[in-house]
């Protein structure tokens, strides 16, 4: 791979300086400049530009910045894997093979401006590469982890009316058994060393296309990302972000909460598909001029983590609360993480005794933060301040977090209500700009002056909020949030279910697990329940995502319902956690 990325640009060299080195004097002053701007916007000390790309008004900054010798020797990305190849790029490498990459999306695919791209993929380089080029192009990326199945998938090309897939080689059979029903695809390309019929390789495309691309002068407003995210009630939702928005927003996530400079290694082990991955991988490092670090691991391995941490130097560390639990569990005190100096978590509620464990093995905090698709990070134990272990932290300037009642009144300190953030009279461009192709319910998210998050809360005398739970049936298993309504329409369809529901259970390790209550169809009941509980939740994990199925199944005569006929969740979900 990095032959690969050689060839594209011979006229660059590899950036091989040390990563820690750092920066003094006006060097320091000059590049802090670009991260003060964006805050000063951010926190609405100057007016939001009419105009702004991240691509040209940011990375190109600090690629220019660079080339001068006022930044730290730090490449801009930094990828590993396993196997032991490395991908380095400096802020200029990253803009030239993303002004290729744009051509191609552009030229070799024919995309226009507004044009949505679903790109499937796992932790590679090119998922960076797409990310910077369709900000360079004003085409909307929309991400998705590679944990899609052919349903899945199905689904988003036709919700999203995309009009180009990018995924590898073990996800493209899933898109072409769906291919009859796109009707708005037009490209295909795939991201691998080999070719498949019908489809374009986009490294052989990358090689030719040509590095001179001007970047389209996108709106603050104009829409960049669509992130699907679960519901309740129906199939995912799709979130619009702006330009601006994230590529703005991110600003004091990224200064005050990671606590980033232009000297820093940022580590987040997200997944490519979720939201959290632009928070710690893409905006906010890239916004402060930071270096994105990337190890391609395939699943979440303690050992690993902690030796990754011990060989690079990786300043910023983020990960979900479950996989510090793996780690200290793990016992990572005979480690040594020479340049880890910040800990940031945030998808969960992080157990106190976590903190705590982690404290002790390795001397340093872990600062929780709180946000969602539909926003930035609102609230934060930020750099500095006193850390309640087991809160969310304090609302994050400019946003003005509350909790109110059903009605949209701030509550009295130490009630209980739902987290909100206002937007009256002024809404904070931070946040999404709308449900796409649903406008009922973008209008449903707004109560009174507040944007309503969906999670309740209680805040304290010193403004600190504490999670309590979610005020709807979505289910939160280590920072995986899974609608029911997708796991039951999966079990429906086998011919042994005749009814399902499906709620939260605890569970010591992910928090909460996904359980099905079942009512089984006549000619099933007297199967045995193992081998059936098995066979539906590989059915699940068939179906849809993986990560959703079922980890508890319970067979019933009967489900709870209203009059009408509703099911009634939250009454198995009150019997199952009044168990705790």
């Amino acid at each position: 791979m990095r032959t690969f990325i050689k060839s594209c640009i011979p006229q660059c060299l590899w950036i091989l300086g040390s990563p820690s080195r750092k920066f003094h004097g006006n060097n320091r002053l000059l590049t802090s400049q670009i991260i003060s701007h964006y805050e000063s916007i951010n926190q609405g000390k100057k007016e939001l530009p009419e105009y702004f790309n991240f691509a040209s008004d940011v990375l190109d900054e600090w690629a220019r910045l660079e080339k001068v010798g006022k930044k730290p020797a730090n490449p801009a990305f930094w990828w590993v894997n396993e196997e032991g190849e490395e991908v380095k790029w400096s802020f200029e490498e990253l803009g030239s093979l993303s002004r290729k990459a744009a051509n191609v999306l552009s030229e070799a695919c024919g995309l226009q401006r507004g044009d949505r791209v679903l790109a499937v993929l796992p932790r590679v380089p090119e998922w960076w590469l797409l990310n910077v080029a369709c900000m360079r192009a004003g085409i909307v990326l929309i991400p998705g982890t590679s944990q899609l199945t052919a349903k899945d998938i199905s689904y988003r090309l036709q919700a999203s009316k995309a009009k180009c897939i990018v995924t590898n080689d073990t996800l493209a059979p899933a898109v072409e058994s769906v291919l009859p029903g796109s009707q708005f695809l037009k490209s295909k390309l795939i991201v691998g060393q080999g070719s498949r019929n019908g489809w374009r390789n986009f490294k052989e495309l990358l090689v030719v296309a040509s590095a001179d691309h001007k970047c389209v002068k996108t709106r603050s407003q104009d829409p960049m990302l669509v992130y699907f995210t679960s519901g309740t009630t129906g199939f995912p939702k799709m979130v619009v972000h702006s330009h601006s928005s994230y590529g703005i927003g991110f600003a004091t996530t990224g200064r005050y909460w990671l606590n980033l400079t232009p000297s820093d290694v940022m580590w987040n082990t997200s997944d490519t598909g979720w939201a959290k991955s632009a928070y710690g991988s893409v905006f906010s490092p890239w916004i402060c001029g930071s270096c994105v670090f990337v190890h391609n691991i395939p699943q979440f391995q303690p050992a690993v983590i902690a030796e990754t941490l011990s060989k690079y130097p990786i300043t910023t560390f983020c990960t979900a609360p479950t996989a510090f639990l793996m780690l200290v569990q793990h016992d990572v005190s005979s480690y040594k993480f020479p340049s880890l100096k910040h800990c940031t978590t945030g998808g969960e509620a992080l157990n106190p005794e976590v903190f705590a464990k982690w404290k002790i093995q390795t001397g340093l905090d872990i600062h929780e933060g709180y946000g969602q698709t539909e926003t930035v990070a609102i609230c934060a134990n930020m750099k500095g301040m006193k850390i309640k272990p087991g809160s969310l932290g304090k609302a994050v300037p400019p946003y003005d977090v509350q909790i109110v009642d059903d009605r949209g009144a701030v509550v009295p300190r130490g009630e209980e209500g739902t987290i909100a953030v206002r937007v009256q009279p002024t809404r904070p461009f931070c946040l999404f700009s709308e449900y796409l192709d649903n406008p009922e319910k973008t209008a449903a998210s707004v109560c009174g002056d507040f944007y309503l998050t969906g999670d309740r809360g209680v805040m304290d005398e010193e403004g600190y909020v504490w999670f309590v739970g979610r005020a709807d049936d979505i289910i939160n298993s280590a920072g995986y949030r899974i609608g029911p309504f997708e796991v039951e329409s999966a079990l429906i369809e086998h011919p042994a279910v005749s009814e399902a529901a499906v709620v939260s259970s605890p569970d010591p390790v992910r928090g909460e697990v996904v359980k099905a209550f079942i009512v089984l169809a006549p000619a099933f009941v007297s199967h045995d329940p193992e081998k059936l509980i098995h066979e539906l939740q590989q059915h699940v994990k068939k179906v849809t995502a993986p990560y959703k199925y079922p980890r508890k199944v319970e067979f019933v005569q009967d489900l709870p319902k209203t009059v009408t006929g509703k099911i009634q969740r939250n009454v198995l979900r009150s019997k199952e956690w009044a168990k705790v």
